[in-house]
């Protein structure tokens, strides 16, 4: 019968008996009649057209009906029934007793499984909803059950005699005792239970399983003989006492309350072969591991962390009786202590966590005050071999004096109260030896750290016999040992001459590396002397010559230099990936005897272990960036940072995660090192230098703002001349009188009359809307309309169809670029064309579309850069690379290029000179022609014209578009727009 939704009406819920699948549940809207009470008009509701009776319904009742939908008979056999038999006969199919096999009772117990657990579901959101059992003639309100809103609880008893135990359980109800054997009850569900007795509906505290009271429902109790109780009491009675409530005559059960003892139970691991502390294999040696086994105690009782139950059960018999002790754990307090650990570094997963025993060791010592205060007890479990490890306290000091000719070492190694000899500490730590036996018999590891931070220095000390220092050191270790000082990781003696080393005004001669393969150079040279200066000193430095000048060959005969002075150092090299390719090749070319390990792409291992391998690393500056926590854990020899602008912001991720890696020496190169503003200068000399330059906010108010604010010259010069000895730059004017000549030429081009009609109307927008913004005093927003407009003004000075895709018309500045291109072209030449806007070359590109012929390309979305340079240098019949300034204006070798087009003009000569020397620089043979195309009467042709009077910091400072921009006056503006 219909229910109308639009008169009074209920939602009931009803259960049935199902011949094949048991216990269901349906939904109904069952209408009221008008004294408000239900009424034999009802309806079936499905989660299809459950909406049509959304005004009694709530989002738990959406969550019944969807569940109750789900255990209908078609839905339980659709999965399973894959020859469209009916519904009924399926299950007929199914649950015939004669005709079952293995398959169909695979599917009944699949099916069965669903529904218990749907039920379980159900029943766990039915309390404060209506309930019923459904008559025989489908009346669903036929019995009203009661829901029961709290949990009942259960006691099960056990009485033993000289004869057998009878064992059963009682029930309780809010503390009254449950009649509910021989009165008809049933569960409707086993896991959990759930109980119907006398119209009311149960559930149970601790989730009781409902196969627990099924045989009592008409069952007083079940008796067990004496002949199985043992094994009945082990295998069925520890698991009640365990999980619930027991009573019991004729044995005891004793429970266990108490806090957690906690225990860190050290052990032995057998480990791989190891290595020295240079890197060199141990055959004789093994390095073993060490593991951290977290335990708690209760009483007489251990447990493991794994073992995590509230409650642990055994049983004890003693001639004829019986013990059950019964212990309950704090779960909690466990989770506590292993959470603490883990925030330590030790994840004890599983309940342990093994690492090498330098490792381990690093690890206690660390740790083990916060240990001791929260009452975590270190415990040595007996292994194999009988060792006792020493777990106290270590010590090392070392003091370095000043001599004439050397430093002598004083140093001290105390474990505990025992003192060692310094030479034969060392002499176990040269040869990788991890261990060291203390006088009372005790096992000593040597801490992880001391190798990391003492193996160079300990590698340079000299042994002198009979003398009273044993130990020395040359003095050419000087920066390794103010290294080690700054860390505090040694007291430093020494003279004032020796501290105050300033003097940079001669640089001696250094010969070249064995092996370094090729020839510098004079001014080449004079670099690679000026870099290994700044190592004898321990000062970094940063190496900005023009580009095309070498700065990689001179870094890599630096690096050579430092395979044959440091065998085994590690260095590292950061740079744009588009440059790694290149340093793969100059390497193999001028120092073949490195071993480089290029560490980037998906399948990199993230494990710096490996890296003491290799001569140096190679990296770019995304992968530093992802894995700063896997580089940060080795200490380099060098870490060099190529195009190192890409740090010019100091508060850029890239910076913060370059400053937190460790080596003994920092360079960086590049050709730009300020290109936004001075603030790029501290950010890259506070890398190479920390605290040359003082801390940010500092030289924010001292250089930064009088520089580029007031353009004051004496805060200019006094900044060059703090940064003089640590920077490098030769101009290839100064130097490179070998290269071919380089010639410029201005090539002035005409808008047309559609050009020169869109160019006055967004001229004069744009300056309605500055003189505007102007007249209102502290308005924020002046520099950001002036560089929109200035952008839209310079896009249709290039083409008009840049700022506008529905314009048609032509752009004069395009057909002189066309012009140019079909003469270099015919004539045989090569020629890189650049443009700082994509549209722009787009634009090219279709012309060269049209007229077929090839060319390279390269933005920002290029994914093959180095196919697309080796097609430009190789194929002959590729004339033509058009290059975006973003993507191509650094790391290309160019060569074979003799005309570059600069398709638009740049706010920073220095960038400019970049893209310039794609093509001008060493290798290349031919004389290189660039043409500069500006458009006349525009604003291309006034910002050259305002560069030469307002840029003079250009050569020393700054020079891009926002400091441009903010220098301007209003007079200038109004120059611009005009």
């Amino acid at each position: 019968m219909k229910v109308a939704s639009d008169k009074p009406f209920r939602i009931i819920y009803s259960l049935f008996n199902h011949e094949f699948l048991g216990i269901l549940f349906e939904s109904f809207a069952i209408q009221l009649d008008d004294k408000g009470r239900l009424s034999y008009a009802y309806q079936n509701i499905s989660f299809k057209n459950a909406n049509e009776f959304a005004t009694e319904l709530d989002d738990t009742d959406y969550e019944l009906i969807k569940l109750m939908d789900s255990m209908q008979q078609e839905a339980i056999v659709k999965k399973f029934n894959s020859k469209n038999i009916k519904p009924k006969d399926f299950l007929r199919k199914i649950y015939d007793g004669q005709n079952s096999n293995s398959s169909n009772k695979e599917v009944q117990k699949l099916i069965d499984h669903r529904l218990e657990n749907t039920r379980s579901k159900i029943l766990s959101r039915i309390k404060g909803k209506r309930l019923f059992e459904m008559g025989n003639d489908g009346n669903p309100i036929w019995k009203e059950i009661e829901v029961m809103p709290e949990k009942a609880s259960v006691l099960f008893h056990f009485r033993r005699n000289e004869e057998n135990t009878h064992y059963f359980p009682t029930i309780k109800y809010l503390e009254e005792k449950l009649e509910w054997q021989y009165r008809g009850a049933y569960l409707l569900c086993y896991d959990p239970a759930w109980l119907v007795v006398d119209n009311r509906l149960y559930n149970f505290e601790k989730d009781v399983d409902g196969k627990k009271l099924l045989p009592f429902l008409n069952k007083k109790f079940i008796v067990i003989p004496r002949k199985v109780e043992e094994s009945y009491y082990q295998k069925f009675v520890t698991q009640l006492v365990a999980s619930f409530d027991v009573y019991a005559k004729g044995f005891d059960i004793k429970v266990e309350r108490s806090q957690p003892k906690v225990q860190l139970y050290l052990s032995d691991l057998p480990g791989n072969p190891s290595t020295d502390m240079f890197g060199g294999k141990m055959e004789d040696e093994e390095e073993e591991k060490m593991v951290f086994d977290l335990r708690f105690r209760y009483g007489d009782y251990t447990f493991r962390a794994d073992q995590a139950s509230p409650t642990n059960v055994e049983l004890e018999k003693d001639g004829d009786e019986y013990v059950f002790y019964k212990v309950v754990r704090d779960l909690q307090k466990e989770a506590f202590y292993g959470d603490f650990l883990k925030s330590r570094g030790l994840a004890v997963r599983n309940s342990r966590q093994a690492m090498s025993k330098r490792m381990a060791y690093d690890w206690i010592m660390n740790y083990k005050p916060e240990l001791d205060d929260i009452g975590i007890k270190i415990v040595q479990s007996n292994n194999e071999k009988g060792k006792k490890y020493f777990i106290g306290q270590a010590n090392i000091s070392i003091k370095i004096n000043e001599k004439i000719d050397w430093f002598d070492v004083e140093a001290m190694v105390t474990f505990g109260d025992y003192q060692i000899p310094f030479v034969k500490f060392r002499k176990l730590l040269m040869k990788g030896k991890t261990e060291i036996e203390l006088p009372n018999k005790e096992v000593a590891i040597i801490p992880k750290s001391w190798f990391v931070n003492y193996a160079e220095i300990f590698s340079f000390m000299e042994h002198q016999e009979e003398t009273d220092h044993p130990l020395r050191l040359k003095k050419h270790h000087i920066a390794l040992a103010q290294e080690l000082e700054k860390g505090n990781l040694l007291k430093l003696s020494l003279s004032d001459r020796l501290r105050k080393l300033r003097d940079f005004s001669s640089i001696e001669d250094y010969d070249l590396s064995k092996y370094f393969k090729g020839t510098l150079r004079p001014y080449q040279k004079a670099g690679y002397n000026w870099m290994r200066f700044l190592n004898e000193y321990h000062f970094g430095g940063c190496l900005a010559d023009d580009m095309g000048l070498g700065k990689t060959v001179q870094t890599l005969a630096l690096l050579a230099s430092e395979k044959e002075r440091t065998e085994g150092a590690t260095s590292l090299l950061v740079m744009p990936t588009s440059l790694i390719y290149n340093w793969e090749l100059e390497a193999k070319k001028f120092t073949p005897k490195l071993k480089i390990l290029t560490y980037t792409g998906s399948q990199r291992i993230k494990d710096c272990s490996s890296f003491d391998r290799y001569d140096l690393v190679l990296t770019s500056y995304g992968i530093t960036r992802m894995d700063v926590d896997v580089l940060k854990g080795f200490y380099f020899n060098y870490i060099i940072l190529d195009e190192s602008q890409a740090i010019k912001n100091p508060d850029s991720i890239i910076s913060k995660a370059v400053v937190q890696l460790n080596s003994q020496h920092k360079m960086i190169l590049t050709g730009t090192p300020v290109e936004n503003g001075t603030m790029d200068l501290w950010s890259q000399m506070n890398f190479i230098n920390r605290g040359l330059l003082g801390n940010q906010h500092g030289f924010k108010k001292q250089f930064l703002l009088p520089i580029e604010k007031k353009n004051d010259s004496d805060k200019i010069s006094k900044l060059n001349a703090m940064i003089k000895p640590f920077i490098l730059r030769r101009l290839k004017s100064q130097v490179a009188t070998d290269l071919p000549e380089k010639v410029i030429n201005v090539k002035y081009s005409t808008m047309t009359d559609e050009q020169q009609k869109a160019y006055e109307e967004v001229k004069n927008y744009y300056r309605d809307k500055l003189i505007d913004e102007m007249s209102v005093p502290g308005v924020p927003q002046k520099s950001l309309t002036l560089l929109k407009g200035l952008t839209q003004l310079r896009q249709i000075a290039n083409h008009p169809k840049m700022a506008d895709e529905m314009y048609e018309g032509d752009s004069g500045k395009m057909e002189d670029v066309v012009h140019m291109i079909k003469s270099t072209v015919s004539e045989g030449h090569k020629v890189l064309i650049f443009s700082q806007f994509v549209k722009h070359l787009s634009l090219v590109r279709r012309f060269l579309d049209e007229e077929e012929l090839q060319y390279s390309y390269l933005d920002g979305t290029t994914k093959n850069r180095q196919a697309q340079v080796n097609a430009f240098q190789e194929d002959p019949d590729i004339k033509v690379f058009l290059i975006s300034l973003k993507a191509g204006g650094v790391g290309l070798n160019l060569t074979k290029a003799e005309y570059v087009f600069m398709l638009d003009p740049w706010w920073n000569p220095a960038v400019e000179s970049q893209a310039i020397d794609r093509a001008h620089r060493i290798g290349q043979q031919n004389k290189v022609i660039i043409y500069k195309f500006i458009t006349r009467e525009t604003v291309e042709e006034k910002i050259m014209t305002l560069q030469e009077r307002k840029m003079a910091l250009a050569g020393e400072l700054i020079s891009t578009e926002e400091s441009f921009i903010k220098s301007l006056s209003q007079e200038d503006i109004t120059a611009l727009l005009a």
